[in-house]
């Protein structure tokens, strides 16, 4: 009787662990969050902040808090489309058209505090045509229809976005509306409109001047700002560039300077303006691009006293310009096809001849030794007077998936990892060798390669190998993967638009001068960069975003795999230069929903379709 006690107790103990396996999908999690509505994406901030949408709209979730940060749920569900994150700025935006132009709806959210600083309800709006973050000056401009009560006027405000607080609003007289961005210029502003432009004082309102240059797509204004430039298009097939006086608004060249295609890239130097334009002929007939050329970019360099070309030859460029770099002696660029050349600001070659490489140019930058490029193909040092090679023969390979590369400074060399290949090139000699064959598992490439102390780390999604600097393994750690993360693929789409955004941004903002060519840097170096241009800007969201740029990545010495473990599905913390396992994370589904915040060391990992565990990684 007491032996049946016993397998009846011990049966139920099965029974009761079998049942809390089935129903607790992953192990007790440090946070939880319930979300509300069935979730649909999730995207993790450059500040941390984790934003998810679902059918009731959006939340976000702070790192290392129990409550949510913020529940938006006045528009309701937010498609992907309808969400901007805007680069480099703890802010983003929700819009939303209905049936008719005249239902539309704009938020802007500060997701690093949870606080809604704007919406079309609350500040007096009906449509909303032009919603602008413009840092670091920290403002927010806004254009479009007010409100009945207020007879439903085209109008132009600015917000503070440290505090939400309107600084100003300017209300248009008849048919009148913004055309293009406005130009904010210390406590002036210009903008753009369909029937001029028109500069005002932003403490008072007050119209400073009016200019008849209609319909200005963008402005551009050199350091001093005593030149304004602006420019319109024509559908993309043709642009025009105007000088204006900013003091009066009067034009200061007799004619517009035209330029084929649209300008992607400007930048004010001392000897001239630089002007990038792109040629899109794609769409045209075979007979027809015979006669108009391919689609290419075409560079141009003019006089800042009347507009003209300095340059009696444009240089030539078979393609898209993909890096564009103001120098001290003139104006280096690379071709995405392939190719780098280095022009005078007088239209004189510099280098000898063009530069041949192969094509996609991920890297252009400068070394002790000259101007390094790694392309998908092929990899050198030039002398950036002559651009003569530096090696003595340029490092080619197959055409690669995976290139990465990095310095080490201990053994002074470059190492470059293309496909299964690890080269080491002497910074000295220009001597390249194969350092090592990187064979990993489960059909991956390496796709990082960084120094550690004890030798040199190759990574990919799964693997993980150390070779001693002689390129011997020391050991190889793989673990293979359980199936895709749809997340992961969310978070890789989301950062393709972020990225172009940003790279749109840069074009645009001419002024902010980033046509500079930078040294070749360790990993973190976006972080540092963002930090640099956020330094000068006041408020609490920008300097907590600074502070987690300023902080030490939680993958400096971790890196984290999604795995199949003995217990069913899970996550793994490996000791970078041991290999080691430092902790596990079951989360049981085959095919888990989660995301890892790699600079805080979180796990994002959707229990269900409204929950959210988290967790500490750190620990």
């Amino acid at each position: 009787m007491k032996t049946n006690n016993v397998k009846h107790t011990l049966w139920s103990i099965m029974l009761l662990i079998s049942m809390t396996t089935w129903a607790q999908r992953a192990e007790t999690p440090d946070y939880q969050y319930d979300i509300g509505g069935k979730i649909h994406d999730m995207v993790i901030t450059d500040g941390g902040t984790v934003v998810i949408a679902s059918n009731d709209g959006l939340v976000g979730i702070k790192p290392g808090t129990n409550d949510l940060l913020f529940k938006f749920t006045n528009y309701g569900r937010v498609k992907p489309e309808e969400l901007t994150i805007v680069p480099n700025s703890p802010y983003l935006m929700v819009g939303q058209t209905g049936f008719g132009a005249m239902s539309t709806k704009r938020a802007v959210i500060d997701y690093m505090s949870g606080k809604t600083l704007f919406s079309t309800e609350e500040n007096g709006w009906k449509q909303v045509g032009g919603c602008h973050v413009i840092m670091p000056e920290n403002k927010l401009v806004v254009s479009g229809q007010r409100r009945s009560s207020e007879k439903y006027v085209q109008a132009l405000a600015i917000y503070d976005l440290d505090t939400g607080d309107q600084i100003n609003l300017l209300k248009f007289k008849g048919t009148e509306t913004v055309m293009g961005k406005p130009l904010l210029l210390n406590k002036e502003v210009i903008v753009p409109t369909t029937k001029g432009l028109i500069k005002m004082d932003l403490s008072t309102g007050n119209t400073i001047w009016k200019s008849e240059l209609k319909n200005v797509g963008w402005m551009a204004t050199g350091a001093q700002s005593k030149e304004l430039y602006g420019f319109t298009t024509n559908n993309g097939k043709s642009s025009k560039i105007y000088k204006i006086d900013i003091a009066t608004g009067n034009l200061l060249w007799e004619d517009p300077q035209k330029v084929r295609g649209k300008v992607v890239n400007f930048e004010i130097t001392d000897e001239g303006l630089a002007v990038v334009s792109d040629v899109d002929n794609s769409g045209k007939s075979k007979l027809m691009k015979l006669a108009a050329g391919g689609s290419e970019s075409k560079i141009a360099f003019l006089s800042k006293t009347n507009g003209e070309d300095l340059w009696e030859k444009a240089p030539k460029t078979k393609g898209y310009v993909q890096h564009f770099y103001i120098m001290d002696d003139g104006i280096l660029f690379g071709i995405q096809s392939g190719g780098i050349n280095k022009i005078s600001f007088d239209g004189k070659t510099l280098f000898k001849k063009p530069l041949k490489t192969g094509e996609n140019i991920l890297t252009m930058a400068e070394t002790p030794q000259g101007l390094i490029y790694i392309t998908s193909e092929d990899a050198n040092i030039v002398n950036l007077n002559t651009g003569d090679q530096v090696w003595k023969k340029p490092l080619k390979y197959k055409r690669a998936d995976a290139i990465s590369s990095t310095y080490d400074s201990a053994n002074g060399r470059y190492l470059i990892s293309a496909d299964d290949e690890l080269f080491a090139i002497d910074e000295h000699t220009g001597d390249v060798t194969t350092l090592a064959e990187s064979k990993f598992d489960g059909k991956e490439d390496p796709t990082g390669v960084e120094v550690r102390d004890g030798g040199i780390l190759l990574t990919s999604d799964q693997n993980m190998m150390m070779l001693n600097w002689d390129g011997n393994p020391d050991w190889h750690e793989y673990h293979r993967a359980p199936g895709k993360s749809a997340f992961g693929a969310i978070l890789a789409g989301a950062m393709a638009v972020a990225s172009a955004a940003a790279s749109a941004s840069a074009s645009m903002e001419a002024n902010r001068n980033r046509n500079v060519l930078g040294q070749y840097t360790y990993r973190g170096a976006r972080y540092k960069n963002m930090a640099n241009d956020l330094a000068g800007v006041s408020g609490a969201s920008v300097a907590e975003m600074l502070k987690r740029f300023n902080a030490t990545s939680a993958t400096e010495n971790a890196q984290f795999v999604l795995t199949k473990l003995d217990e069913g599905v899970g996550l793994v913390k490996l000791n970078k230069d041991t290999g080691e396992k430092e902790k596990e994370i079951i989360l049981r589904d085959k095919k888990p929903v989660y995301q890892v915040d790699d600079w805080a060391g979180i796990l994002y990992y959707q229990a269900n379709d409204k929950t959210i565990y988290a967790y500490d990684l750190n620990k």
